[in-house]
């Protein structure tokens, strides 16, 4: 059995998960972009910050990351995925559960 493939995906995965990591506050819909944006002034906020806001920081079940979100996808099946989807799954719904 050939073991490069397995390592390739691996490698690809633990590249994934630190960046994720690095960057999972600033990714815009995830908690801690949620969180930071409750706290700034709305004044201060950009077309886009609104929209992503209301796209993901008003109900819990689309705020990237959350339990419920994580289920939501879950249930969705992964060929409808997009690409953002399967990379934020895996930082936040994957690692997050493993390094708890």
């Amino acid at each position: 059995m050939n073991s490069k493939p397995i390592k390739k995906v691996a490698y690809t995965l633990a590249v994934i998960s630190t960046i994720g990591l690095l960057t999972a506050c600033n990714e815009p819909g995830s908690q801690g972009w949620c969180d930071t944006m409750s706290e700034k002034s709305k004044g201060d906020w950009t077309g886009s910050d609104t929209k992503t806001y209301a796209a993901h920081c008003v109900l819990e079940s689309t705020t990237i990351g959350s339990e419920a979100w994580c289920e939501n996808l879950n249930e969705t099946p992964k060929g409808e995925w997009t690409t953002e989807e399967v990379a934020a799954y895996a930082q936040h719904c994957v690692v997050s559960q493993i390094t708890q």
